[in-house]
């Protein structure tokens, strides 16, 4: 059967860089970091201090009170950045087919501070059972679909993605192919998360997993650096608009860029480190590359799933190298994850939103927060370092990997 063609109609966001596309795009490019001191909870007792929360936020300037006490800030996240897309998407709701619309989510842990809540009060009334009504559906990681469904008559497919740090890639992909097999016309997808939590940062201290310089929260995400420590927490909400090529030309629609492939694989090696050798990022890029029907050396540009850890960032430079060969010296390559932080289950999504405003505006973002290069790795390739580039981007790939294995790459082409 003959593949029907996606584009990318609306972008919306609410991060730790901004409140929605123009104020994050705007600081990404400038090279600006969105960690602090965390305000959630009291972080004095935890190793880790800091993180890349969503600042300033007021519920009530997006919510009335009883609705907001209904959802866990992972749904509000989810709920924000879908308006500001379907906004910026302009279609008329009541001039498509509800039928043929719909919402695929990810988050990589649901509903994290509503379920740490209600254990608190559980035990502090003296282990009585007195639970909140709403504490599942605040908490179960598909609800956001569920809700952003339900505030737009979405009524074509629906449901959540949960893959760790590839969730939003996995909703992004999966929209893509029901859309291209003509099971839908349009799509809300991407992802949110927000466990910046005592046991989000609690249980990744356990691991070592994220960075404890606390005396410097601004540079500690530094991907590919000698002195990186660990990669730090980000919240947000990040949707996107799929549509059909056709359906979007019929109505006039703005097209940021086409949705040209998507990849999924496996490491098949560990529950939390990648495979040494970046094999199965060398395989999900390689997949997304073909399904996209293009050549390696068809790639600008590669949004690095750079966590800043030890193993990770070694393992997917050489990945890219294994992939694109001598090419890969032509690359740009950036991790925009030294400004957002690491959004976990919603990072694929802002990491799309990244490439496809590479596209669009022909500027790469940097990596930020670099001193000195991880000896292990190759010193030829352009890492964007602390200054974004302008560069005339065709196409883009993004990267995302995650506990358990989970591997996924998603490209992006120029609409023409």
């Amino acid at each position: 059967m003959e593949l029907k063609r996606v584009v990318i109609t609306g972008l919306g966001t609410i991060n730790s860089l901004g409140h929605n596309l123009e104020e994050t795009w705007e600081n990404m490019v400038n090279g600006v970091s969105g960690a602090a001191p965390i305000t959630n909870f009291d972080a004095s007792k935890f190793k880790t201090q800091f993180a890349c929360e969503v600042k300033n936020y007021d519920p009530l300037k997006y919510f009335k009170k009883p609705a907001a006490r209904k959802m866990d800030l992972f749904t509000q996240f989810a709920l924000i950045a879908a308006e500001e897309a379907v906004k910026d998407a302009n279609f008329d709701i009541e001039k498509i087919n509800l039928d043929r619309a719909g919402v695929i989510w990810g988050s990589g842990v649901g509903g994290l501070q509503t379920f740490r809540d209600e254990m608190v009060s559980y035990i502090g009334n003296d282990y009585t059972p007195r639970f909140n009504p709403f504490f599942i559906p605040k908490m179960i990681a598909d609800i956001a679909a569920g809700h952003i469904s339900i505030k737009y008559n979405f009524r074509g497919p629906n449901y959540a993605t949960v893959s760790a740090c590839a969730s939003s890639s996995h909703a992004l992909i999966d929209a893509y192919n029901l859309i291209r097999l003509g099971k839908a016309d349009i799509f809300i997808a991407g992802g949110s998360e927000h466990a910046i939590t005592e046991a989000g940062v609690g249980g990744f201290n356990a691991m070592r997993a994220i960075s404890t310089r606390n005396d410097d929260p601004k540079t500690a995400s530094r991907p590919f650096d000698a002195g990186r420590d660990g990669f730090v927490i980000g919240d947000g909400g990040v949707a996107l608009i799929l549509e059909e090529y056709e359906h979007a030309i019929k109505r006039g629609a703005k097209i940021y860029a086409e949705f040209a492939g998507g990849g999924m694989t496996a490491d098949a090696h560990h529950i939390t480190a990648p495979h040494p050798e970046g094999r199965g990022a060398m395989m999900v890029m390689k997949a997304a590359i073909e399904d996209a029907e293009l050549k390696p050396s068809d790639i600008d540009y590669v949004n690095l799933h750079g966590t800043s850890t030890g193993l990770g960032d070694i393992a997917e430079t050489k990945a890219v190298i294994n992939v694109f060969g001598e090419h890969a010296y032509n690359l740009s390559i950036s991790s925009t994850k030294s400004m957002t932080g690491h959004l976990l289950g919603a990072t694929g999504a802002i990491e799309a939103l990244a490439s496809i405003m590479a596209i669009k505006d022909g500027v790469v973002p940097p990596t930020i927060n670099h001193f000195e290069l991880e000896p292990l790795i190759d010193d030829k390739l352009d890492f964007t370092f602390n200054k974004s580039k302008k560069r005339n981007v065709k196409a883009a790939l993004s990267n995302t990997f995650g506990f358990g294995g989970h591997n996924a790459s998603i490209v992006f082409k120029k609409f023409e």
